[in-house]
């Protein structure tokens, strides 16, 4: 064939169309670099907390929340994020807005726990702002990412 169909239209390739043809590499990539920079951020701010005096003490166990517990968690959780991310690219008509919208209500839950475990007041605000400092890292990071995919 000669790249026309039925209609006597020339078709563009697909990679002409969407611009690459692997439209996952750069919001992965993307993703990949902001779960650093969030586990770094976290995990800094975390040593700097427990420099400060705060013991990352939580009741149930006993025992402190370790540093290194900062950085696994939050990249974890930004694995999670940006899975959720590469999903909505390839299932949504407008990834980047419900990104957005989905991030922004699973940080809100993730303020849950922090609240209810007992933990003293230092403790308590500090992980509250370790969760709100991974997601200002993550959600900007991944929706502009997600938003490059309409350019």
């Amino acid at each position: 064939m000669n790249g026309m169909n039925d209609a006597g239209v020339v078709a563009a390739p697909a990679t002409a169309r969407t611009g690459s043809a692997h439209p996952f590499r750069r919001p992965a990539a993307t993703g990949l670099m902001a779960t650093l920079a969030a586990m770094a951020a976290t995990t800094l701010a975390a040593g700097l907390a427990q420099a400060g005096g705060v013991d990352f003490e939580v009741p149930e166990g006993g025992e402190a929340i370790p540093l290194p517990g900062f950085a696994v968690v939050t990249g974890i959780f930004s694995a999670v994020g940006v899975a959720l991310a590469l999903a909505l690219l390839r299932w949504s008509a407008r990834p980047a807005h419900r990104f957005v919208r989905t991030a922004v209500s699973l940080t809100v839950i993730s303020l849950i726990p922090p609240l209810i475990s007992g933990a003293d007041t230092a403790t308590t605000v500090t992980l509250l702002g370790l969760h709100l400092l991974a997601a200002a890292v993550m959600i900007p990071a991944l929706a502009r990412g997600l938003r490059v995919r309409s350019d």
